[in-house]
């Protein structure tokens, strides 16, 4: 995973974002099985569990079991087909959720090699907004961030004041 492409500013946000939401005393369910940001939480004091990558569209026995105070999305619902089924099935009333935005100048990502591996949603911020209220959850605070690349052309330019990641901290209505 990240191989060559180490995602530096985007943890690093993340990380600060959650810092301000989130007491490491707190026990976290991170969606998504271990991963490079799951270890950088714990390295940073946070109690952390990943589900152990199960379909959460079909099967969200890991999220509606968990005894915690905080579940973390980061880069997970653009991959499921119905991200509004986990949300109602969490049962904390903190929850931290990271998106990549839709691009007008770039299509979803998709690799034909891996299923799992492929984006079914790349959300406008209203679109996680909406899905967020629908199943019970205030936003909070939110921030939006750009993604700058070193490669040459019109869309690493427009990469560099495009905002591509939105992330939010919401807790339970």
């Amino acid at each position: 995973m990240y191989e060559n492409t180490f995602p530096s500013k985007r943890f690093k946000k993340t990380l600060e974002f959650l810092q301000l939401h989130v007491d490491p005393s707190e026990k976290i369910l991170d969606l998504g099985v271990e991963n490079p940001f799951s270890v950088i939480l714990k390295e940073n004091g946070f109690q952390v569990q990943n589900t152990s990558g199960e379909d959460l569209d079909d099967d969200t026995t890991a999220v509606s079991g968990f005894d915690g105070e905080v579940v973390t999305a980061f880069e997970i619902f653009e991959h499921l087909v119905n991200p509004y089924g986990v949300l109602k099935a969490i049962p904390c009333k903190k929850l931290l959720v990271s998106v990549p935005l839709r691009l007008w100048f770039a299509s979803a990502y998709r690799n034909p090699n891996d299923i799992r591996d492929q984006h079914y949603h790349e959300f406008e911020d209203w679109q996680l907004d909406y899905v967020l209220n629908k199943a019970g959850w205030d936003v909070i605070d939110r921030v939006k961030f750009t993604n700058p690349t070193k490669k040459l052309g019109l869309r690493p330019i427009l990469r560099n004041f495009t905002d591509r990641y939105y992330l939010v901290y919401c807790e339970r209505s």
